[in-house]
């Protein structure tokens, strides 16, 4: 009698669980005497008998039903377990934890502009997070008709809405079409606002909306990129800027390098126009010693234009103005 009546009793516990899954249904089975109840970390049960709650678990462990669930249900707590009698109940398995989604635009959203008469077409990507917040809500409005709920359906429902979210909320207050990612927070948190009002109705709560990026046509991305390098070449300090900051991220190995360069430039011309004075003074010599250097004027003993001292050279060595 012992055997026979363990083969009767059964668990009641979410089977083949899923991270993805919100909820899953224990139904159409009849409880026998003996059986437990088994809720996990993050999972909340909800016994339901005809379709009306009796009761919400939420503490994890092992129950014996009918011991530490029967007395607190609404209208089974009188219930006696009989030898051949069970009850035939359903309990909903509800996944606790709060959900991230990715989401983005299956086609280009076409944002109203002036400048534009077909409009300016947009695609955005980014987040969204939600969890379930109203059981009973989530109950009468899907879990009624559904066995199994999971993110992917909160997902497209998401996504069928987003377009004109999207719409409404980008052409609120005139923002700029050129620079949607500078207002990325603005809008995204009257998508979150509208789209919570939304997805409420099945007793879920959108905990939080991001824009990672808003894409342009490749035309627009273009003209923006040309825009950019015209703006950048009109400062050439910025430039340089720019570039030695480059070098660095990548290491700074090259940028002793390019001072190095620089410096020995600067010495090479240095050095050249040494070379060109002192040719020229060596030959003002050799002319005068040999009688061709007649009839020229002697070189000034200071550069007239700088002041630099010009030791009998044909051009200044300071600011290479030409002496004689």
């Amino acid at each position: 009698m012992g055997l026979f009546h363990k083969q009767l009793a059964n668990v009641v516990e979410w089977e083949e669980y899923r991270d993805d899954v919100i909820f899953w249904k224990w139904t159409n089975r009849e409880i026998k005497k003996g059986s437990r109840l088994i809720i996990r970390p993050g999972q909340d049960a909800i016994f339901m008998y005809n379709g009306v709650i009796e009761g919400i678990f939420k503490d994890e462990g092992s129950f014996d039903i009918e011991s530490d669930i029967i007395p607190f249900l609404s209208t089974l707590k009188g219930f006696k377990f009989g030898f051949n009698s069970g009850i035939r109940a359903e309990v909903l398995f509800v996944n606790t934890k709060e959900f991230t989604v990715k989401w983005g635009t299956k086609n280009p959203v076409a944002i109203p502009t002036q400048t534009l008469p077909g409009g300016m077409p947009v695609r955005a990507f980014g987040t969204f997070n939600f969890k379930v917040s109203d059981y009973v809500a989530l109950i009468d409005k899907v879990a009624g008709v559904k066995q199994i709920y999971s993110v992917e359906d909160v997902r497209e429902r998401v996504v069928a809405v987003l377009d004109q979210l999207l719409m409404k909320w980008i052409s609120k207050e005139g923002k700029d079409m050129f620079n949607l990612q500078a207002n990325a927070v603005d809008i995204a948190n009257g998508i979150k606002q509208d789209l919570d009002m939304e997805i409420t109705k099945i007793g879920i709560e959108i905990t939080g909306f991001n824009i990672a990026s808003f894409n342009y046509p490749e035309e627009i991305q273009k003209m923006q990129n040309k825009a950019a390098s015209q703006s950048m070449v009109g400062d050439m300090n910025k430039y340089t800027q720019m570039a030695m900051a480059d070098n660095l991220g990548k290491g700074g190995s090259n940028i002793a390098g390019d001072m190095m360069n620089v410096s020995m430039g600067m010495a090479i011309g240095n050095q050249m126009m040494k070379n060109m004075n002192d040719q020229a003074g060596g030959q003002m010599m050799s002319g005068g010693m040999n009688g061709s250097g007649a009839g020229n004027a002697a070189s000034p003993k200071f550069c007239p234009q700088c002041g630099q001292s010009t030791n009998g050279a044909r051009f200044c060595s300071n600011c290479g103005t030409k002496l004689m």
